[in-house]
């Protein structure tokens, strides 16, 4: 559904007035606490904000956190900082941060449906209250943009890092893989500035980074089993369609390519995919919008938008955050040298994660309306997200979502991710109410979006948590309301 003018004029008037208080804090020379999610919006719209505070002479820190929680925010309120910013997460926690934190100066800059009441003191940016869709139309990112840019329009330049954050959000639910909503605002000021360019293309990982066969073999949306983390037989299926991998010795990259050469690689890959059990339209998933960052050098995995939120997700879930805060805000030296390192054992890691898996059937269990993925201890709690992502894009019954959790180290507690599919969001499901609902009645946190949430529940509980999730969401797709 396009955002209305006015949704957007309204929208616009909620982060000038948050602009207004950062602009009076750096200019007290207060100390400011901006605390973020580790994921790769969050951390692209920590850079978006860093940048715009170091250009007003701000004094600040970040903080980095893998959700919120009763602790957090007691730290935080011991502290007493000048003014705390949360980005990309807050909106769930209302009456939490209400009541802890009703006596400082804050403001949640954020995109995740909101939960409960907020105290008059605390700023609150969130698209949703002005009927915006933060799922699909804006990201955490996309808020610290337009933050950014009332704080000072020079800022445009900083609109190529919202679409980096955005993608990293899978807000690419348009036609051909592209931004839409208010996102749209941002791609144009990232085109104007010069800062960007867009096109239509395979989505192959590292298509500006990588030979052929491994940009292939690294594709993971969708997931194309026999292929996906199989350089070799990534090599074979090229060869089976008569792309050559090398021209003279040189290793060919996806843009090397001739239109004829993608055209018969995409056929060839839906039929592929079509034999293999997927339903017609997977392949579609390989052609879409390319998002490439111009001032960024050629073959690093910066040039290309969804290989920089990879490589942002990297450094979160392997708890360098800091590394992917910097490189938001500019660092191009030993901050991307060690990202990259970080990026490599990331994807070693969710190679390792999807073969465990693949290994025993029983660890993918289909319920009566939801499949389950059993993590356990094996994958990190920190990549369990990524995860559901991947198989989410291709489980053999579409119409069910995904409910992914992995015991969380040395705590008695389960993170949960879960996922879904536009089909199933169009008919009414929101696995963020229904994992908010489902994780408080077994003494648990939960929320999110309406096509992908996350949850933290007692371990003792997980088995109660997971049947009733199973059964709300049965209940909300023959059109029962779940209350609560």
């Amino acid at each position: 559904m396009p955002v209305k003018e006015d949704q957007l004029d309204a929208f616009l008037k909620s982060t000038s007035e948050a602009a207004k208080l950062i602009s009076e804090c750096a200019e007290e020379d207060a100390f400011i606490h901006v605390t973020s999610h580790l994921d790769a919006d969050g951390l692209a719209a920590t850079g978006i904000i860093g940048n715009a505070l170091s250009r007003l002479g701000g004094t600040f820190r970040v903080r980095v956190e893998r959700w919120m929680d009763d602790d957090v925010v007691d730290e935080i309120a011991a502290e007493k900082p000048a003014l705390t910013i949360f980005m990309d997460l807050g909106s769930g926690y209302l009456d939490l941060l209400s009541k802890k934190l009703h006596d400082q100066r804050v403001i949640i800059l954020d995109h995740h449906q909101p939960v409960g009441e907020l105290s008059s003191s605390i700023i609150h940016v969130n698209p949703h209250l002005q009927g915006i869709d933060g799922s699909r139309d804006l990201s955490g990112a996309g808020i610290a943009y337009f933050i950014a840019k009332s704080l000072d329009e020079k800022n445009t330049d900083l609109a190529c890092i919202a679409v980096v954050g955005s993608l990293g959000d899978l807000q690419d639910k348009y036609e051909q893989r592209s931004l839409g909503g208010v996102n749209e605002k941002i791609v144009e000021d990232a085109v104007d500035s010069e800062y960007l360019k867009t096109e239509t293309d395979l989505l192959f990982f590292g298509r500006e980074t990588r030979p052929i066969h491994k940009a292939l073999a690294y594709t993971t949306n969708p997931y194309i089993p026999g292929i996906s983390g199989e350089e070799d037989k990534s090599l074979a299926f090229l060869a089976s369609v008569g792309i050559t991998p090398k021209h003279g010795d040189k290793w060919r990259a996806l843009r090397d390519l001739s239109q004829d050469e993608k055209r018969n690689l995409s056929s060839a890959l839906s039929d592929y995919l079509i034999s293999r059990g997927f339903p017609s339209d997977t392949a579609l998933n390989l052609v879409g919008t390319v998002y490439t960052l111009t001032h960024e050098e050629p073959w690093t995995p910066l040039r290309d938008a969804r290989e920089f939120t990879v490589l942002l997700n990297a450094t979160g879930r392997m708890d360098k955050a800091g590394l992917g805060v910097a490189i938001c805000m500019g660092d191009r030296g030993k901050a991307l040298d060690e990202a990259g390192e970080m990026l490599e054992e990331y994807r070693r890691n969710i190679a390792k994660y999807l073969t465990w898996l693949n290994e025993k059937p029983e660890r993918l269990e289909e319920l009566d309306s939801i499949y389950v993925v059993k993590g356990e201890g094996f994958i990190d709690e920190k990549m369990i997200s990524a995860v559901s992502t991947i198989l989410s894009t291709s489980l053999p019954k579409p119409e069910k979502p995904l409910i992914a959790y992995s015991k969380v180290s040395d705590e008695d507690t389960a993170k949960v991710s879960a996922r879904t599919l536009t089909l199933l969001t169009d008919k009414g499901l929101n696995l963020g109410e229904i994992l908010r609902v489902a994780a408080e009645e077994y003494s648990g946190r939960g929320g999110g979006h309406d096509i992908a949430a996350g949850a933290q529940v007692p371990i003792k509980n997980l088995e109660s948590f997971i049947r009733l999730v199973d059964e709300l969401v049965k209940k909300k797709l023959r059109g029962t309301q779940l209350g609560g």
